[in-house]
């Protein structure tokens, strides 16, 4: 996708370039301006592909019906719709580097205009610089007079100030964009992003100024190698009329309308959604600072793996934030657990009364049906697509869907503090019990990892070693202490799945899944009779 997306940006930019550099409709424009004219023409061609493409990304509604509702989106297709974040940063970035390419060239040409008036360049310069609106001729250079300046023309000019306003909204959105102030100042970052209105806004109209102007006579009987050389001819010789110009007619709008229609009925529906009521099924706080809420919404779907966002008023009108929803399909309610890591879960502990929930959205978990071997991995709060995933597998199990592919699990829980297994112990406790009452122990294979510990917990579990459930979650399974050896991990899969297609899933941070990816390719056979790993990472 990024070859295609980047193999399109370089044609755009090769295509207009020798557009405006080589066509003869543009040559007295580049007698004037010369090769920025096609260093500004270009990146803005560039522009309109990228704005287009550049809401689509975060029309979430959009992603979740096409990863879910179209069999032609096959598991490749939907790999790439989990990096809808990662490719909205990259169309962000060619906008950037775009806009400044943009902006320098016509800065040039803004000089080169002025120059050419006052006579500083040859007589050709001159002479296109002072054709007026008068009789059947029109202009080429926009100064007009001699008071103009090129700050004049900046900033006096629809060009020049649409062009200003949508670089200073550029600027505030890519540097409240960045992460240290969209974690730390969210509200800051809410609010600055949504500049893209006026960013929109303003690149629509930028064109209207039609500042960039090319011969509309240029074509035969005229003759431009004769005439270029000959200024005292001009309106005197059937081949040299007098040259007449105008500007080309605004396309941005093109490019954008569709992509903007689209994202204003994602928000509306989006607001419908935040409108609609939310009833509390059950609301739990464990000791450990973990919320549990069982939700109701009417007509609301789910499908594992899924998350939504939670909106809470009385702490914020404008923070969303998204929480992996706990529940399966199958139950008649749908639950999320957060944990208290900052100011806004902890006031949302004490006032979860007022809160606003939008989604689902499609993740990469809704993918853990597609592979008969599946690897689960979660690290802390991360583990919460898992109990989705789990529990939904459990209901399938004890209704004897035919559906179900999958017929082996590997689970992996990474934690650094005791108590953060409690509520989820819970659960495999259950699925450990009825697994084994109907002869599928080997079914699930979980193994959790304690990566934080002191020397009064190490001596505990040495005194209770010889227990037969674990003395932190109580389960069969022992916890083990430390961190995974992957390499270990990857091997046994391999050999009790020789000839399998394994898809590894990750709920966690960027460094893990660093590594987990590494050993998806490093243990993926080149034999494609046997074992395959896809590694699958959730992105909000």
């Amino acid at each position: 996708c990024l070859v295609v997306w980047m193999a399109i940006n370089i044609f755009i930019f090769v295509w207009f370039y020798f557009l405006y550099d080589l066509g003869d409709r543009f040559f007295y424009t580049r007698h004037l301006l010369g090769s920025a004219l096609a260093w500004a023409r270009a990146p803005a061609a560039v522009l309109n592909f990228n704005c287009l493409l550049i809401l689509l990304p975060v029309c979430r509604n959009l992603l979740s019906l096409v990863r879910g509702s179209f069999v032609c989106c096959g598991r490749t297709m939907r790999k790439q719709l989990d990096k809808n974040i990662s490719f909205h940063k990259l169309v962000a970035y060619m906008i950037g580097l775009m806009t400044a390419v943009h902006i320098i060239a016509h800065l040039l040409n803004v000089e080169w205009y002025y120059n050419s008036w006052h006579g500083e360049y040859d007589a050709l310069s001159m002479a296109l610089s002072r054709l007026n609106d008068s009789g059947n001729t029109t202009y080429l250079n926009p100064i007009r007079s001699t008071t103009t300046t090129p700050n004049l023309l900046v900033f006096t000019t629809i060009a020049g100030i649409t062009g200003v306003i949508i670089t200073l909204a550029l600027i505030l959105m890519i540097t409240s964009s960045m992460e240290v102030i969209r974690r730390s100042y969210f509200e800051v970052f809410w609010f600055t992003h949504h500049l893209f209105i006026v960013f929109f806004a303003g690149l629509v109209i930028h064109g209207a100024g039609r500042i960039v102007r090319s011969q509309t006579n240029a074509n035969p009987p005229y003759n431009i190698t004769f005439c270029k050389d000959h200024i005292e001819d001009w309106g005197k010789k059937k081949m040299c009329p007098v040259p007449q110009f105008a500007g080309g007619f605004p396309q941005t709008w093109m490019w954008v309308i569709g992509p903007m229609v689209l994202y204003v009925c994602e928000r509306l529906l989006r607001f419908i959604r935040y409108i609609q009521a939310v009833k509390y099924r059950k609301i739990v706080i464990r000791p450990s600072k973990v919320l549990e809420l069982q939700l109701v919404k009417n007509g609301f779907k789910m499908d594992v793996g899924q998350y939504v966002f939670l909106n809470c008023p009385a702490i914020s009108q404008l923070e969303w934030h998204p929480f992996t929803m706990t529940s399966a399909p199958e139950e008649d309610f749908f639950s999320v657990h957060i944990r208290s890591v900052g100011d806004w879960t902890q006031k949302l502990i004490s006032i979860v009364e007022q809160m606003g929930v939008d989604g689902p959205f499609g993740t990469a978990s809704e993918d853990v049906f597609d592979y008969e071997v599946a690897m689960l991995v979660g690290a802390g709060i991360g583990v919460t697509p898992f109990a989705s995933i789990l529990k939904s597998i459990w209901y399938k199990f004890k209704d004897s869907n035919p559906e179900l592919r999958t017929r082996k699990i590997y689970f992996y829980w990474l934690c650094r503090e005791t108590h953060a297994f409690e509520w989820f112990a819970d659960l495999l406790q259950v699925l450990e019990r009825e697994m084994e009452d109907r002869g599928m122990g080997d079914f699930l294979t979980y193994k959790l990892y304690l990566t934080g510990w002191d020397q009064s917990h190490a001596t505990h579990v040495m005194v209770h070693a010889d227990a037969d459930t674990d003395v932190v979650t109580g389960l069969k399974q022992k916890t083990n202490y430390g961190r995974p050896n992957w390499d270990k991990e990857f091997e046994q899969v391999c050999q009790e799945n020789p000839t399998s297609v394994v898809g590894t899933f990750l709920c966690g941070p960027v460094v893990l899944a660093t590594v987990l990816s590494k050993k998806c390719v490093k243990y993926t056979d080149v034999d494609p009779r046997k074992t395959k790993f896809y590694f699958n990472k959730e992105n909000f």
